[in-house]
């Protein structure tokens, strides 16, 4: 006891003492910042606490075992903490997750769930940590973007991959850039923001909102003119189309030759 009388007695007792209230108080005071941010969060994104609720059901249900019972991850499935809503929306409501088998990437399948519970689903990851939102459906209105410019943007940063028309193309290891031909407006956008399968992410300090809609009306307006020439013939440009007529034209030769001989015999 003496002992112990002679520590509270220290000219540094009450220094120690003061650090650790401030260090017990800094704590609290991060821990509820921490919950008010997720809350503010959810409210802004217009997700309800049910929404979160009903959708981690959903997630336990489906998707914890790849990605955790937590989403943290596994050697199945990545860590969905801060991939946003957005990357969850897009996933779920093109049908890529669940997927459907392990392979170099998620096919585009029938979706497995209905746009609310896609929601809930997206409430729940969004609740986890920060990452980017469901677009506005102001950022994803074609009708407001200029499809010369999306084009110009496309060309610049898209068609290396996709194809110049947009058809997809083939990548290393098995794994391809998809068709965008029929892809919903806020789809594009939500690849755009976070970078799916091989994709790189397109933030907005790569390509601002107005830009990404932009692409996105040239990407319509592309689908809405169809084929005016003929035959698509993949949309592989002028190679393909010439390929096509020599080879064509090579067996229509060939095959006039061999009826003019067999008729002379």
């Amino acid at each position: 006891m003496k002992a112990l009388s002679q520590k509270r007695r220290h000219p540094f007792a009450g220094v120690a003492l003061l650090l650790l209230g401030l260090l017990i108080t800094g704590g609290l005071y991060a821990a509820a910042t921490t919950i008010n941010q997720a809350q503010a969060s959810n409210e802004a994104d217009g997700y309800s606490a049910s929404d979160v609720d009903e959708g981690e059901r959903l997630f336990v249900a489906n998707c914890a075992t790849c990605h955790g019972i937590n989403a943290e991850g596994t050697d199945a499935g990545p860590s969905l903490i801060g991939v946003g809503a957005a990357s969850v929306d897009f996933q779920v409501g093109t049908g890529r997750m669940p997927m459907q088998m392990q392979g170099p990437q998620a096919q585009v399948k029938p979706q497995q769930f209905n746009d609310e519970q896609t929601m809930q689903l997206s409430a729940y990851v969004a609740s986890l940590g920060a990452g980017p939102a469901v677009p506005a459906e102001e950022h994803t209105d074609a009708d407001q973007g200029d499809p010369a410019r999306g084009g110009e943007l496309f060309r610049i940063n898209c068609a290396m991959c996709h194809n110049a028309a947009a058809a997809g193309g083939a990548l290393t290891e098995g794994k391809y850039a998809p068709s965008l031909h029929g892809v919903e407006e806020r789809h594009i956008y939500e690849a755009m923001q976070t970078g799916p399968q091989n994709m790189p992410v397109f933030n907005d300090a790569n390509i601002p909102p107005e830009d990404k809609r932009d692409i996105i009306a040239f990407l319509k307006t592309y689908d809405s003119q169809g084929t005016p020439g003929g035959f698509a013939l993949g949309f592989l440009g002028p190679v393909s189309e010439g390929l096509f007529i020599w080879t064509g034209g090579l067996a229509v030769l060939i095959a006039s030759m061999v009826w003019l001989t067999s008729r002379s015999s």
